[in-house]
């Protein structure tokens, strides 16, 4: 989790990605963003996120990113 908090600040570090539950909703990230993140993700943590998967529910928080990552390593083994 600490690398993904990593990752997240190096998009926006002025974000408290610990306890923000809104980050699709209200526009904290946006689409570039989003796009940068996918990349860093699918790079640091190999795996590969299927475009189903690219919902707010699934990046609103960094625990709800955090789940989906886990949730795609656990699938790839």
């Amino acid at each position: 989790m600490e690398t993904l908090i990593e990752i997240l600040k190096e998009i926006r570090p002025d974000v408290d990605y610990e306890n923000c539950t809104t980050l699709i909703d209200e526009h904290i990230l946006n689409s570039l963003a989003i796009i940068s993140l996918i990349a860093e993700l699918e790079d640091e943590f190999d795996i590969t996120i299927p475009t189903v998967e690219i919902a707010p529910k699934n990046f609103n928080s960094a625990k709800a990113m955090w789940e989906l990552i886990t949730r795609l390593q656990e699938e790839d083994e």
